[in-house]
């Protein structure tokens, strides 16, 4: 894990994409500050890039970072949560404007699986995670169903949980207004 931990970080350093497993599902990820990069993720994807990608952090220190007026219930939510959880904002700060919605959100979701945290903590700025699919194709479960282009295609393949079985699936959505409304996404 700490090699791929160490090759994640020059990769995302210089600009490059990688495959990464997450919390949830296996995803295409990029540092989430840079534009450039993020480009290439919509491209692997095969993706309009008017459809924003989610972020992950590994606390809620970084998180505010890239939230404007983050509501008191955030925090509540995110402590409560039993299962991974991406919470939609209503305005994304500090973020390149090809990565938040056209509105000004931005989904965000604070990882603590081990892999996530430690590549976040030591390349000390939010990634990109978006399920590693061409977009429109299902969701790949496990990596041995991911589609051999998105391997191709980017710059690193984490080699760390290739072998787990264990199906997963993606994240609870919920959009969370500035004013505390809540609406559930996706369960």
């Amino acid at each position: 894990m700490k090699e791929d931990i160490k090759k994640c970080c020059e990769i995302l350093r210089s600009g490059g994409t990688i495959l990464y497993p997450t919390d949830t599902i296996w995803g295409i990820g990029c540092d989430a500050t840079n534009a450039v990069a993020i480009d290439k993720v919509y491209k692997i994807k095969n993706r309009d890039g008017n459809i924003p990608l989610l972020v992950l952090v590994n606390s809620v220190a970084m998180l505010e970072r890239y939230v404007v007026d983050m509501p008191q219930v955030a925090y509540d939510l995110i402590d409560c949560a039993t299962s991974p959880m991406t919470i939609i904002f209503d305005k994304a700060r500090n973020l390149p404007e090809n990565l938040v919605g056209q509105d000004g959100s931005i989904g965000i979701r604070v990882t603590n699986e081990p892999f996530t945290d430690q590549l976040i903590q030591q390349f000390r700025k939010p990634i990109v995670s978006t399920s590693a699919n061409i977009h429109g194709n299902p969701t790949a479960e496990i990596f041995q169903d991911i589609d051999g282009r998105i391997v191709d295609a980017v710059d690193y393949v984490v080699k760390y949980r290739q072998n787990d079985m264990k199906k997963a699936k993606a994240s609870q959505i919920i959009k969370l207004s500035n004013s505390g409304q809540i609406q559930i996404i996706r369960k």
